[in-house]
């Protein structure tokens, strides 16, 4: 068991011990505390979170549904490891939903909407400058989800809660085009000059380079350098 599985962690005493556990899991993914491929240490983790090792065992079982965690037969579970193939599959289903979203939007995008997705890339910058790493990145979905939430597409949004799971992995990689506050506004701030604009090919253009540019560079990064850890 590695350090960071044996301390850290506030014990949890909550009726629903899973989706407690599974947020403190997913939080400590998205922060590094758990490197990809590195085994998940159900005694550990049941002794630091102060549980039993049934809801470490389901809420495992739900991150492995969510896309965060994979399992072995009779040797548990796994911090999924993306190659870059996967990264480059996901950012291509990302950029499939959010330029429809931003042409839907073009047509007309409702004023409470994009004052809303003002005041969150707010919010967006105070995370970034807070230090809060996932707490950035929780803020920096909720934009992308508000935004998609003005077209008024259920389906639409549903299939992006579904991805957003994987996309918390995948931001982590991203970092170094995000590095302070004022590049988050630059970069947000093109996004909503492009809808209020009205115009379809500028906001298309402008998401395009928005998700364009992370995908670059997490894809590049990560098949320049190796393969992520597998299980081992």
């Amino acid at each position: 068991m590695s350090e960071s599985q044996s301390v850290g962690f506030k014990a949890i005493r909550s009726p629903n011990l899973v989706d407690q556990v599974a947020d403190h899991l997913t939080e400590a993914i998205i922060v590094g505390r758990f490197t990809p491929g590195e085994r998940l240490s159900e005694v550990g983790l049941a002794r630091s979170l102060g549980v039993s090792r049934a809801p470490i065992r389901e809420a495992a079982r739900l991150l492995e549904s969510r896309g965060l965690l994979v399992s072995q037969p009779r040797r548990g579970f796994f911090v999924r490891a993306l190659d870059a193939t996967e990264l480059d599959d996901i950012f291509d289903l990302r950029l499939c939903l959010e330029r429809h979203a931003m042409e839907r939007l073009s047509r007309a995008c409702p004023v409470e909407a994009l004052a809303g997705l003002h005041r969150q890339v707010e919010v967006l910058c105070e995370a970034a400058a807070s230090g809060s790493e996932g707490r950035r990145i929780e803020e920096d979905l909720t934009f992308h989800r508000m935004m998609i939430g003005a077209t008024g597409n259920r389906r639409l949004l549903k299939n992006f809660d579904d991805l957003a799971h994987e996309l918390r992995l995948c931001i982590t990689l991203i970092t170094k085009t995000h590095e302070d506050p004022d590049s988050i506004a630059d970069c947000h701030h093109l996004l909503l000059d492009a809808l209020a604009s009205g115009d379809p090919a500028r906001c298309r253009e402008a998401i395009d380079y928005h998700i364009g540019v992370a995908r670059d560079y997490v894809v590049r990064s990560v098949g320049e350098s190796r393969p992520l850890a597998r299980p081992h």
